[in-house]
C-alpha cells in the first residue's frame, strides 16, 4: 500500500482510491499498520529513521507533533503545550523568520507544499540542522487552511553542505539584522515613515547592502518611491509600466526572487538597462517582489558595489527581510488610506472660510496629529453675531478617532446654531452640553465660547473645562486672566452642573486675544506648565502681524520632536485706534456676588505691575485698588470696573481706576481713634501721588496716579 500527501491509499493491482482520511488518521494512530512491516507502526518507522510527523490548523494556530517530531525537536512530551510557541526554545529567532517567510510565500503563490532546511539548538546546545516537508491543504475557495507533513534530521546528509559553514559570528550578524528591520519597522505607521527606516543614515547598510531601491505597484505600474542615493533617472525608470525589461518589474511580475552576482550578468538579463548603468557601480543585486497576503504590493532592490556569489542562506535571508517590509508597507500603506479619509472628514467638518468682522482680525491655524490615524476632535469657528458682534469658539472633542471627528462636526454646528441666535455664553455652552449629551455617545468635549464687542472691546467668556484664553497687549505684555469654568459638556449634564460662569474681559485697542487647545502646550511626560509658559514666551517675542504670529506659534510649538496630539490655534486681534499705539491697560470686571472676585482682580493687577516692572510702588497700587473695589462692592448696588493703565512718562505713571454705578461722591471723613471706618479716602491720599472722581454716565470713578521709579533710582 503506497499513501499519497492528499491522505487518499490505493495498490497497483486494483487502482482502487480510498477517501480522505481524518487528520488523525493522516498522522497515524500509534497502533495502525502502515508499513510493509506487518509489526511496526507508521509513527515507529519514522522514529526509527529519526523523522516524526507534523498537523498545523493555519484556521486556530494548533500545531500536533507525534513522539518522532518531539525527538527530531529534542522535547520532552510535558514541554510541549499543542502550539508552535512550544518550539522556541529550540528554534532560534532568525530560523524562525525564514519559516514563517517560506510557509507564507507557498501560501500566496498557491503552491501545493512547502519545504525549508532550518537549524535548531538542542537542549545541551548543539546544533542540528533540520528539513520540514509539508502539504497545503486548501478548501474549495482556494483558502488554505491545513499543513501537515514530515519534519526530520538533516545535519548528515548536509555535512558538505555550505549551510553549515556559516560562522556563529555570521549568524549572529544575520540575527541582529533581522531583528533591527523587524523593530525598526514596528514603529513605522505610515508609508513614509517605513522608507524613512529604510533609507536612513546607515539603512542599507543594515540590510546587508551598499544601497536599495523600493517602489510600489498600483495600477498596473511600478513607481519608485524612495532609493538611497537619491535616484536621478529618466522618468520611464521611476514610473513605469510592469513588464520584464527591467529587474525589479520583472520580479513583481514573475513574483519571483532575482539574484545577480556580476555587472555583466546583470546586463545580460536585462539589456535595456544598459545605457543608465555602465558608468554606475552596480556589481550584484537581489531583486525582491514585496507580497503580502496573495498581493505583490512592491519591489525592493538591494544592491552592492562588489561582486558576491549569493549562497542558499542569503537568498533564505534576502527572502526573510522582504516578507518583513513587506508587511510593514501593507500595513502603512492601510494607515495611509485611513487616515486620508480621517482627515478629509475632519477637514470638512472645520469652517470653509472665516468671515469678516467688525473692528478686527481673526487667524486660525489647525494641524492633525501624528500619531493613531492622524484625526481627532479640536475644532474652532467664528460665527458672526446680532449687533455687529462676534462669537469665537475653541474645542476640543474627547479621541482621535473618526468618531470624535464625527461627533465635533455635530457639535459644532450645534453650537453655532445657539451663539447665532444671539444667547449669552453661559446660555450657548448649557445647551451644548445638553445637546452633546442627547447625541449617546460616551465622549465629552471641552470648549470656550466668547462672545466679544470690538467696538468696546467687551469679552464676555465662558469656559467649559478648557483651557483659559491668553491676552497680549501692543507692548507684548502678556497674561492669563482667570475665568471662572464648568465641567466639559456633556459630563456637565450628565452631573447635573450645566450652569457656565461669565467672565467679563477687555480687549484694548491693538490687543491679541488667543484661544488654543491642548495639543499647542502638552508634550508626553512633560507638565502642562512648562507648555503654558513656552507659549507665553513664543508670544511674547514673536512677529508683530497676525498671520506671521499664527504661523511663528504652530511652527514652534507644535512641529517640536514628540508632539503627538491635534492642535487648533485661534487668534482675536482689536484693531489699533488712530493716532498711535494704545497704552497698556488691563480692565477687569468684579461683579458684587463674587466673594473671590477680590481676590483674583488683586491677583491679576499683580502680575501686570510685575511685568511692568513697577516696583516698590505696585505693593501700593495693590493695597488702594483692594480699598477702592470694597468701597464700590459695600456701598452700592453693582460690580466694580477696574482699570490699570500704564502712561509713559517722564516719569512713567500708573493710573488706576475703579468705576462703579452709584451717582453718590465719595467723602472724605476725619475719624477718630476708635474708629473702625472712614479711612479709605486718607489711605488712598497717602498712598498715591495724585488722586479724584470723574462722572460717569450713570456712575462715577475713583482714579489714582502713581509715579514709577526709573531703573536704579534708591
Amino acid at each position: 500500500m503506497e499513501r499519497s500527501w492528499d491522505g487518499a491509499e490505493g495498490s497497483a493491482a486494483d487502482g482502487a482510491r480510498e477517501p480522505r482520511r481524518s487528520r488523525r488518521s493522516l498522522l497515524g494512530h500509534p497502533g495502525q499498520k502502515r508499513s510493509g512491516r506487518p509489526d511496526i507502526a507508521l509513527p515507529e518507522l519514522l522514529a526509527l529513521n529519526r523523522m516524526g510527523a507534523f498537523d498545523w490548523n493555519l484556521d486556530n494556530g494548533a500545531f500536533d507533533l507525534d513522539p518522532g517530531g518531539l525527538a527530531v525537536f529534542d522535547l520532552r512530551p510535558e514541554e510541549f503545550d499543542g502550539t508552535r510557541l512550544s518550539l522556541l526554545p529550540r528554534v532560534p529567532q532568525e530560523e524562525g523568520y525564514r519559516l514563517d517567510t517560506a510557509v507564507v510565500q507557498a501560501i500566496q503563490q498557491g503552491r501545493r507544499s512547502c519545504g525549508a532546511y532550518f537549524r535548531i539548538r538542542c537542549r545541551d546546545g548543539t546544533p542540528r540542522w533540520t528539513h520540514a516537508q509539508g502539504r497545503i491543504l486548501r478548501d474549495g475557495g482556494g483558502r488554505a487552511y491545513r499543513m501537515a507533513g514530515i519534519v526530520r534530521e538533516a545535519t548528515a546528509e548536509l555535512a558538505d553542505s555550505a549551510l553549515l559553514n556559516i560562522s556563529d559570528e555570521q549568524r549572529e550578524r544575520q540575527t541582529r539584522l533581522v531583528q533591527w528591520t523587524t523593530t525598526a519597522l514596528s514603529r513605522a505607521l505610515s508609508v513614509k515613515d517605513v522608507t524613512e527606516v529604510l533609507t536612513a543614515p546607515g539603512g542599507p547598510l543594515q540590510l546587508g547592502a551598499d544601497s536599495l531601491v523600493l517602489g510600489l505597484v498600483e495600477n498596473g505600474v511600478f513607481d519608485v518611491i524612495a532609493a538611497t542615493p537619491p535616484l536621478d533617472g529618466p522618468p520611464e525608470l521611476l514610473h513605469q509600466p510592469l513588464d520584464r525589461t527591467l529587474p525589479l518589474s520583472d520580479a513583481v511580475v514573475t513574483r519571483e526572487p532575482g539574484f545577480v552576482s556580476s555587472h555583466e550578468e546583470l546586463l545580460q538579463r536585462y539589456p535595456r538597462l544598459r545605457p543608465y548603468v555602465e558608468h554606475i557601480s552596480i556589481r550584484s543585486a537581489a531583486f525582491l517582489p514585496l507580497v503580502a497576503q496573495d498581493k505583490v504590493i512592491g519591489g525592493l532592490a538591494l544592491i552592492n558595489t562588489e561582486a558576491k556569489v549569493y549562497t542558499a542562506e542569503d537568498r533564505n535571508l534576502a527572502l526573510a527581510l522582504a516578507g518583513v517590509i513587506a508587511q510593514s508597507l501593507q500595513r502603512a500603506t492601510l494607515f495611509d488610506q485611513e487616515r486620508e479619509f480621517a482627515t478629509g472628514l475632519q477637514s470638512s467638518m472645520l469652517p470653509r472660510r472665516i468671515p469678516a468682522i467688525n473692528g478686527g482680525d481673526v487667524a486660525v491655524r489647525y494641524h492633525a496629529g501624528r500619531t493613531g490615524r492622524d484625526v481627532g476632535g479640536d475644532w474652532y469657528d467664528v460665527v458672526p453675531l446680532p449687533q455687529g458682534r462676534t462669537g469665537v469658539v475653541i474645542g476640543d472633542v474627547q479621541g482621535h478617532d473618526t468618531h470624535a471627528a464625527a461627533v465635533m462636526g455635530q457639535l459644532r454646528i450645534a453650537l453655532r446654531a445657539f451663539a447665532g441666535e444671539g444667547h449669552p455664553p453661559q446660555t450657548v455652552l448649557g445647551r451644548a452640553s445638553r445637546f452633546l449629551t442627547e447625541l449617546e455617545t460616551e465622549r465629552f468635549a471641552t470648549c470656550t465660547y466668547i462672545q466679544a464687542d470690538l467696538s468696546s472691546g467687551v469679552l464676555h467668556v465662558a469656559r467649559a473645562g478648557h483651557l483659559e484664553p491668553l491676552l497680549v497687549d501692543a507692548e507684548r505684555h502678556v497674561h492669563w486672566p482667570t475665568v471662572h469654568g464648568g465641567l466639559p459638556l456633556g459630563l456637565a449634564t450628565a452631573f447635573g452642573e450645566d450652569h457656565y460662569p461669565e467672565t467679563q474681559l477687555f480687549l484694548e485697542p491693538g490687543s491679541t486675544l488667543l484661544l488654543c487647545t491642548d495639543g499647542l502646550v502638552e508634550q508626553p511626560g512633560s507638565d502642562i506648565i512648562v507648555g503654558l509658559e513656552a507659549l507665553t514666551a513664543a508670544v511674547r517675542d514673536g512677529p508683530g502681524e497676525l498671520d506671521e504670529l499664527a504661523d511663528h506659534l504652530s511652527a514652534l510649538l507644535w512641529e517640536q520632536p514628540g508632539s503627538p496630539d491635534d492642535m487648533a490655534l485661534l487668534l482675536l486681534r482689536r484693531l489699533a485706534e488712530p493716532g498711535g499705539p494704545a497704552k497698556p491697560r488691563i480692565r477687569l470686571h468684579v461683579h458684587q456676588a463674587d466673594p473671590a472676585g477680590p481676590a483674583e482682580v488683586r491677583t491679576e493687577l499683580r502680575r501686570m505691575l510685575d511685568q511692568w516692572r513697577a516696583g516698590a510702588v505696585a505693593g501700593d497700587v495693590e493695597l488702594v485698588a483692594t480699598e477702592l473695589i470694597t468701597n464700590a462692592l459695600r456701598h452700592t448696588d453693582s460690580g466694580a470696573l477696574v482699570s490699570l493703565e500704564l502712561r509713559s512718562g517722564p516719569p512713567d505713571r500708573i493710573r488706576l481706576e475703579v468705576e462703579d454705578r452709584s451717582s453718590h461722591w465719595p467723602r472724605r471723613r476725619e475719624p477718630g481713634e476708635t474708629a473702625t471706618t472712614g479711612r479709605g479716602l486718607l489711605l488712598v491720599e497717602a498712598l498715591s501721588d495724585r488722586w479724584g472722581a470723574e462722572a460717569r454716565g450713570a456712575g462715577k470713578a475713583l482714579w489714582c496716579e502713581f509715579s514709577v521709579p526709573c531703573p536704579g533710582d534708591s
